[in-house]
């Protein structure tokens, strides 16, 4: 049963919309802090959202079945996230949730008997580099394997500490859906941000003096060698758009 929204609770809604100069702006992570509470975004949480910001509960509805990160079920206390996107899948992404489908006994957007875990496969989460991915609370947990994910959900069924691959220890689903909605837990500067897959291209442009094109004494990116294939696509692509172009000319005359 969800927990009632407190006093305390509605003047943190009241403190998110004071943040913006068109109160209306916090209604997102308003319904974050509102799941931190309840679980998820029940009845009584787009009604408080909708009455703090002067709107409809049907406005208010709209946002929160739109976007897929508010849920109207309860969520675990672990939210694992598999990336089935194109590479992630391409890379062991699909076999990954097809195990741990297996492996906790529930579907697509399902929570494990115990409550512990919910499992969902989700969009591209932009990082690519560490295909494939895995999410838990929105943490980045990277090159995943099917048997790797199996041992981070049984640590975190267990209560066994884990940790992020680029981030903090792990905290409770409602911990961090309070951190989105703008209350910090002081975790964000534990563990790496970036890594080396990611800094690849930084790193080159180092070693070879480039810089954005314009910046103050730095000179524009190396141009494609002639001949080369990236070249010729893009000579490929340029002819395409001319003739596409003539087409339509010659169609409105």
């Amino acid at each position: 049963m969800s927990q009632e929204l407190t006093e305390e609770t509605w003047a943190e809604l009241r403190e998110i919309a004071a943040r913006y100069p068109e109160p209306r702006s916090g209604l997102l992570p308003m319904l974050h802090l509102v799941q931190s509470v309840q679980g998820r975004v029940t009845a009584e949480a787009i009604e408080a959202c909708a009455d703090v910001l002067g709107i409809t509960a049907a406005e208010v509805s709209g946002v929160a079945t739109f976007y897929t990160m508010y849920k109207r079920r309860p969520v675990g206390d672990y939210h694992v996230g598999v990336c089935t996107n194109t590479l992630c899948a391409v890379m062991g992404g699909d076999l990954i949730f097809e195990r741990l489908k297996d492996h906790l006994d529930v579907g697509n957007d399902e929570t494990t008997a115990d409550g512990k875990i919910t499992l969902e496969h989700v969009e591209c989460n932009a990082a690519c580099d560490y295909a494939p991915v895995m999410m838990v609370n929105w943490e980045f947990m990277d090159n995943q394997t099917p048997e790797s994910a199996v041992e981070v959900v049984d640590d975190l069924r267990a209560g066994r500490p884990v940790r992020s691959t680029r981030g903090p220890e792990i905290t409770t689903w409602r911990q961090a859906e309070r951190v989105l909605a703008g209350f910090p837990d002081d975790l964000a500067d534990e563990g790496p941000s970036a890594g080396a897959p990611s800094l690849v291209g930084l790193g080159i442009a180092r070693e070879r003096g480039w810089t954005a094109p314009g910046a103050a004494g730095g000179s524009a990116p190396r141009s494609v060698s002639a001949g080369s294939p990236s070249q010729g696509a893009a000579e490929a692509d340029t002819s395409r758009a001319e003739s596409e172009t003539v087409e339509q000319e010659d169609t409105r005359d």
